[in-house]
Parts: C-alpha cells; structure tokens; sequence
C-alpha cells in the first residue's frame, strides 16, 4: 500500500507569508472572493471546501489575514493544473502575485512534472515569467463542461 503525506512548507517576505498549512486557510475569504471573480462567480461555498480539500493549496498572508491563494490539482507524479490563482487588490503591484508563484512552483510535491497546466483570461504575462506558453498541440485537449441548471449555459464552476 502507498502511502504519501504532502509536504508543507512556509515562506516569509517582510510581513508577508506564504504557507501551505490547511489549518491557516480562511475559507469564508477564499469564498468571498472566488465567488466575485469572473472563472468561479458563484461558486457554492461548500464546492470550494471539496475543491481545498482535493488541492495543494498555498495562502498568501499578511499576519493573520488571507490576501491571497493558489491551488495546484495534481498527482505529485506527473500532472498539476493550477487553479483559482488570486491576490487581494489592494495588495496588487507589489510583487506578491509572482512571489506567490515562485513559492508554488518550489514546491517539492510539484517538482519534476511532465505538464503544469492553467486556463487564465488575463493574466498572460505572468504565467509567461514561469515558463507556460499557448498549448503546443491544442486539437489533442478536450473537454467536458457540465451545463448551468437554470440556464443551460457551460458551467466553469
């Protein structure tokens, strides 16, 4: 039987940290502003709880206070997809959204992948400084997106 534990880690910048512990996330601000933000509107509280518990997460805080997240969906083998990647905007322009990011692609559970995939509308030149580029062989990926129940509109929640 294989049995594996995640590796936590913290990293400290000034005021700032940015830890892997479960037990410092503040679900009520992950929900607050994943549920504003333009991929996860509306997303139920209690489907971001399973989506934290199914993810390498990485909260970004200043003392007590969450102001920012990542979470990396992996195998810890082979394949990782980040997602729900945000940085409160008062904090933005300060370079915590990169230091986020260095901090999540040091991490030792996510070293050696074959693919580290994301899906981001804006933020481009970002993942570009961490080496992600357009797909390389698109007609390859696909997809299977569950329909809205009131609208039957693709759901991305």
């Amino acid at each position: 039987m294989l049995v594996s534990r995640l590796v936590q880690e913290e990293h400290r910048r000034g005021r700032f940290l940015v830890s892997t512990d479960r037990a410092r996330l503040d679900l009520e601000a992950i929900h607050a502003y994943l549920s504003r933000s333009y991929w996860a509107a509306g997303r139920p509280r209690q489907v971001v709880a399973r989506s934290i518990e199914g993810s390498l997460c990485f909260g970004l805080y200043e003392g007590q206070r969450q102001i920012g997240f990542a979470r990396a969906i992996t195998d810890r083998a082979t394949f990782a997809y980040l997602a729900d990647v945000y940085v409160l905007e008062e904090y933005r322009g300060q370079g915590l959204g990169v230091w986020l990011m260095e901090c999540v692609f040091a991490h030792p559970d996510l070293q050696g992948l074959r693919r580290f995939t994301l899906v981001t509308r804006d933020a481009h030149d970002l993942y570009r400084k961490f080496g992600f580029e357009p797909l390389r062989q698109p007609e390859g990926y696909m997809e299977r997106c569950a329909e809205a129940p009131a609208t039957g509109e693709p759901q991305n929640r």
